[in-house]
């Protein structure tokens, strides 16, 4: 691993706090072989760029988290199949390991990940209060599950590290799907607009019942293993709340001053968060396949017109 000179004492706490709570080396993720292996993506592709920004892809994945406790067959599977109550953050930190290393794992790797998880999905079923049965390998379960986090991802890199074009947007969400049709998701959105039409069509079947107001109520109280972790806390999920569609902070009764002022401070901060933490698993990548870091820096090349779905 390579050690950085950090420029500021800011830098140096922020990469303190954040490898504490989300430590390196514990996944079995091997970043650095096969050589030359680009796995799923590669840097040609925007999702590298999206997923190496570590401010918005923690608020992006809390804002999907939000997103997904509106729906009750979504939810069901972590209401009766996890020990969230007492691990929400071994939960993030899973969920964080899985969508690093499928981006920037060599592609066999990325694809016994995505196997393994197949293979959780398969033994998660029940039934809700209301009678109805769910399943975790379900295709609907499994399109809403990714659509919410490929939406809070791009919008978290959108809001806290660089704008956007239209085109790299619909360009990252026909790249990921790749991992949620591997998982067996089916009518992935692969557009912007497509993503956008997906969640305004659900909102039908999404509401705050009591299962969601109690894992929202642990979501809202978790505490993480950092310094002031009340503080940290209310940064992040205000600065992920700030990335719902309006009628979803609506729904789960979300302050929207709270909101903005934590986009504010996540906004002023997020560089700190780069300079601390420029040397994960896409540096690392980088460096497997023999291109410089720079390139994360810079759009890719536009992409071959051709066919287009979703």
């Amino acid at each position: 691993m390579i050690a950085l000179a950090l420029p500021d004492p800011l830098a140096r706490q922020v990469r303190s706090w954040v490898l504490h709570a989300f430590p390196r080396g514990q996944s079995g993720i091997d970043y650095d072989e096969p050589i030359g292996d680009p796995g799923l993506f590669g840097p040609d592709t925007v999702t590298w760029r999206v997923h190496a920004d570590f401010p918005g892809m923690l608020a992006g994945g809390l804002c999907a988290l939000m997103l997904q406790l509106l729906h009750p067959r979504a939810l069901a599977g972590v209401y009766d199949h996890s020990n969230f109550r007492q691990d929400l953050v071994g939960r993030l930190r899973r969920t964080t390991a899985f969508v690093a290393g499928t981006t920037y794992a060599g592609g066999a790797q990325a694809r016994a990940m995505i196997e393994r998880v197949r293979r959780i999905h398969a033994q998660v079923a029940g039934t809700l209060p209301d009678g109805r049965p769910y399943a975790a390998s379900e295709p609907e379960l499994l399109t809403w599950v990714h659509v919410t986090e490929a939406y809070g991802f791009l919008e978290g890199y959108r809001r806290y590290c660089r704008p956007v074009p239209t085109e790299m947007a619909d360009r990252y969400y026909d790249e990921v799907r790749r991992v949620a049709e591997a998982l067996g998701a089916r009518e992935v959105p692969a557009t912007e607009a497509a993503v956008h039409a997906h969640l305004e069509a659900m909102r039908p079947r999404l509401r705050l019942d009591a299962r969601a107001r109690e894992v929202l109520a642990v979501l809202c109280a978790m505490r993480l293993p950092v310094p002031v972790p009340g503080l940290s806390r209310e940064l992040f999920l205000g600065a992920g709340a700030a990335l719902l569609p309006d009628w979803a902070a609506r729904t789960l009764g979300l302050d929207g001053l709270r909101r903005r002022v934590a986009a504010a401070a996540l906004v002023r901060l997020a560089p700190a968060f780069r300079r601390a933490l420029d040397d994960g698993p896409a540096v690392r990548a980088c460096r497997r396949i023999g291109v410089t870091r720079a390139v994360l820096a810079r759009w890719p090349r536009p992409a071959v017109a051709g066919p287009r779905h979703g």
